[in-house]
């Protein structure tokens, strides 16, 4: 095997051309597995490592298990059924004995406490200890705070020092990713990767090998940490200026006025960046990376108020739209307790199945709370037990006779909805002359909606249009 770190620049770019590496991939989900595709098209030898053995047994027979993820169909059977190029396996000791470059590809989220969950990528790193090849590197793509590479899992990694010792005969680097669910082939193609590493010589070869893989520009950063710290920072932008409108929204309900307009005017100003309000912020990034900020800052006994404030506006967002859901109800003349209310979607972004920290599941328990009946639908999770029932086949089923409809994912389908053909299939059975729509995401056109005859609540709009 050879050994990496020892090599000079002109010999890496020979390795890395030749395709003379192998890479493992430590976490095949939902970005390990197509950065894997991506390392072996580009002609390593890759092996996924997963310690869940149906998932690997699902890549070893050359199917593309992410449905929702467009594009990689026919570049994974080239890499699995044709090249051969990949394959997956649950031995992480065998696939670190064969491997020059390992990246952790990892889940990091909260605990129930909203502190960062290293949990999985902390037992890597204890096995990275026993099992890491001299003279090899190791690039984390997982999001973790800055400091946590090089105050805590370098440490984890090294032990004592006497095997491994980065910098000296073995590599570290952060490549945190930067792939959005659902549009992951797309950001591969065109999203710069962020580089920083331990050593000047590791950050070298690490992007000169992502560029060989992605055809994409490569930041190449001062250090681990200034790479982590980007990657947040883009990210709890996010978060703080939806909170921002989130809380303008609920302000503009009251005055009466539609915060679509008026961000509609204000994106024609030219440094005006437009984030629009919503039913909640969810997903493993948003939240995630502001916890993780706010716990770098809690280590350094540092204090940023604005972050905070943020996200206790954008977790407030899920009670808001029952309180939309109540204010609505309470017009239509029905009491909350007893009423029937169609949630429509439980995936915390458009067109993807994925559900963390969705604000569905807040708004679904909190109407249960108050007496509520619920029924559920997501294009994503049809016909599944989840939060103590049956979800829905389709949207027709859903909808049928029900008091009220809240609409919590801006899933493609739901575009399609025609506030006549709603209030049509809500009036069928329903004893409330006026059903109830909650638009939490901007889906459908409010003065169409209340031509229809449905009383129309929608974050930001105005209050009853």
């Amino acid at each position: 095997m050879k050994e990496l770190t020892k090599l000079d620049l002109t010999d890496i770019g020979q390795v890395i051309e030749s395709s003379e590496l192998v890479i493992s991939v430590i976490g095949i989900g939902r970005i390990g597995l197509p950065t894997a595709v991506f390392f072996a098209r580009a002609g390593f030898q890759t092996i996924g490592v997963d310690i869940n053995p149906d998932l690997v047994k699902i890549v070893n027979s050359g199917q593309w298990p992410l449905k929702d993820e467009p594009g990689f169909q026919e570049l994974f059977e080239d890499v699995t059924k044709k090249n051969k190029l990949l394959r997956a396996t649950t031995d992480i000791a065998d696939a670190i004995s064969r491997s020059n470059i390992i990246i952790l590809s990892l889940p990091t989220p909260m605990t129930e406490d909203n502190r960062p969950d290293y949990s999985a990528i902390e037992v890597v790193a204890r096995s990275l200890n026993k099992l890491l090849q001299p003279y090899s590197i190791v690039v984390v793509e997982s999001t973790v705070e800055p400091g946590y590479i090089e105050n805590q899992l370098l440490k984890m990694i090294e032990g004592d020092g006497k095997r491994i010792k980065f910098g000296n005969n073995a590599g570290i680097a952060a490549c945190p990713e930067t792939a959005n669910p659902g549009v992951i082939l797309q950001d591969f193609r065109k999203v710069p990767r962020l580089v920083g590493a331990q050593d000047a010589r590791s950050a070298k070869i690490v992007s000169l090998l992502y560029k060989h893989v992605f055809p994409v520009e490569i930041l190449e950063l001062s250090n681990c940490k200034t790479a982590n710290a980007s990657k947040l920072t883009a990210n709890v932008f996010r978060d703080i200026n939806i909170g921002f409108v989130n809380e303008l929204a609920i302000l503009f309900e009251k005055l009466g006025i539609d915060i679509i307009e008026v961000l509609g005017a204000c994106d024609k100003k030219y440094n005006f960046e437009t984030h629009y309000p919503g039913a909640g912020v969810g997903g493993p990034c948003l939240p995630v990376n502001s916890y993780q900020m706010l716990h770098s800052l809690s280590e350094a006994n540092g204090f940023l108020k604005i972050i905070r404030a943020a996200r206790e506006t954008n977790e407030h967002m899920p009670y808001h739209v029952v309180d939309l859901l109540i204010e609505g109800l309470n017009e239509a003349g029905k009491p909350i307790k007893n009423s029937l209310v169609a949630v429509l979607g439980l995936s915390y972004k458009p067109d993807v199945a994925d559900m963390q920290f969705a604000p569905g599941e807040h708004i679904i328990n909190r109407i249960k709370q108050l007496g509520g009946r619920v029924r559920i639908y997501d294009p994503y999770f049809k016909l599944i037990t989840l939060f103590s029932q049956r979800t829905e086949r389709d949207l027709d089923g859903a909808v049928e006779g029900v008091d009220a409809v809240i609409i919590a994912t801006a899933h493609k389908e739901f575009y399609s909805i025609e506030p006549g053909w709603l209030a049509s299939k809500m009036n069928k059975k329903t004893t409330s002359s006026y059903p109830v729509v909650v638009d939490g995401r901007g889906v459908l056109d409010k003065r169409a909606a209340k031509k229809a005859g449905l009383i129309f609540r929608g974050i930001g709009r105005g209050g009853n249009c």
